[in-house]
């Protein structure tokens, strides 16, 4: 077994259990890329078993700190079914749901994701990639399931030194006289259906991680009868779909009619399928408008023309990967809610979010109250968000939350 010997002092994060051991923190020693290493204190201490990465600054990711433990095919198949026996216990109102969250469910670098009858997955670390195929079975034999799709795409792979891998690991093949497995498929949501492309859609084919901000999304929407809704970065309409549902639902409750939600993206694809869900959830597609257009210059545009909304999303890429891009991602992040408050009517609702990983929590606040500021808006804090329970933060690894959002109504 190869031996990681770290530097003086460095074993302290894994003495806290955190499962990432920088480059930095090693004195000496090595591996073959996702090769199961022994690491040590300087002073020969057992610490961990790790999957070494000779490409990545995380040079190591921590399967266990068992000293007893075998990183062996059982190990993993135990893995995988504690995180998908975890899932029983979660509050999920979908058939859309996250069984494998990465280090949060002890895992480094794979996620999971089952859309229905059909699991997506991604193997972004070396040491995953290395036992990619005993997963593979090991995921199949948890759920019964019997189609696996590979969405192995993600930047992040290059920093492993790994090329991008995409298709059926298990389950693709047409049989005889039958089409091949669908990549479109559907899932419902909450009360609603939406639909997603396993092969071409975002992350592994669809975001959910924001399935319950959208539920409270709707919730505001109904409860306060918003009649003018905003939904930037949009993407395939999930907030849209959300705010909707909420208009319905006050409308049946005997609140005011024919409300309207613009929809703002600069994909038209994504566009052309936020449109289909309208449709799809018997929505009058005349109360929803989709512009295929930069968000900045819209907002911009908006304000121009005297505009005003009841409520605003902002649910942007990630603009800071790392916490090295945190700066510049905070004047995006600071223009966009400055001019979403400035746009706000009285009253009207924010829900703003951060996907960045660079981008703590305490931080997003800051940007968005000098935003505030710098619009001359001032506002409540009505609620935190985060990503779905199926995302989950753990006690030993915080960067597990990587998606921030806030609620923020402006006052009158």
């Amino acid at each position: 077994m190869k031996t990681l010997r770290l530097r003086p002092g460095k074993e302290r994060s894994l003495l806290r259990r955190h499962p990432w051991i920088f480059e930095s923190a090693i004195a000496k020693g090595g591996g073959d890329s996702g090769e199961t290493v022994r690491v040590e204190s300087h002073e020969g201490q057992f610490l961990a078993w790790a999957a070494y990465s000779p490409s990545s600054r995380i040079r190591a990711r921590v399967w266990s700190f068992d000293e007893a433990q075998r990183i062996d095919a059982p190990f993993f198949i135990a893995a995988c079914a504690r995180s998908i026996i975890a899932r029983a216990r979660f509050d999920i109102q979908s058939d859309g749901v996250r069984l494998v969250h990465g280090e949060s469910d002890g895992l480094p670098g794979l996620i999971v994701d089952r859309y229905g009858d059909t699991l997506v997955a991604q193997f972004t670390s070396a040491g995953t990639e290395r036992w990619k195929n005993v997963i593979a079975d090991a995921l199949l034999r948890e759920t019964g399931l019997s189609k696996l799709y590979e969405r192995s795409d993600a930047s992040v792979r290059a920093l492993e030194g790994l090329a991008p891998a995409t298709g059926w690991l298990r389950g693709g093949e047409a049989r005889l006289g039958e089409a091949p497995p669908p990549l479109e498929l559907s899932i419902q949501e909450h009360h609603w259906r939406l639909t997603l492309n396993i092969a071409e859609g975002h992350k592994t084919g669809f975001y959910l991680d924001q399935r319950d901000s959208r539920q409270r999304f709707a919730d505001y929407a109904r409860r306060l009868g918003f009649q003018r809704v905003l939904n930037c970065f949009c993407y395939t309409g999930g907030f849209s779909v959300a705010a909707l549902a909420g208009m319905r639902a006050a409308e049946a409750a005997g609140g005011r009619a024919g409300g309207q939600v613009i929809s703002i993206d600069s994909s038209a694809p994504a566009l052309e399928r936020a449109r289909a869900h309208v449709s799809l959830n018997g929505f009058d597609v005349n109360r929803a408008s989709f512009l295929d257009a930069d968000v900045n210059a819209s907002l911009r545009q908006f304000l121009k023309e005297g505009q005003r909304f009841d409520a605003i999303v902002l649910d942007p890429p990630k603009f800071a990967p790392t916490a090295a891009h945190a700066d510049r991602a905070a004047r995006a992040y600071k223009d966009i809610n400055r001019l979403a408050l400035q746009l706000l009517s009285p009253g009207g609702v924010l829900f703003t979010f951060s996907c960045s990983g660079g981008i703590s929590a305490d931080l997003f606040h800051k940007i968005v109250a000098s935003a505030g500021a710098d619009a001359g808006v001032d506002g409540y804090i009505l609620e935190r968000l985060g990503g779905a329970p199926d995302h989950p933060m753990t006690l030993e690894f915080p960067e597990g939350e990587y998606l921030k959002g806030l609620v923020v109504m402006r006052k009158g």
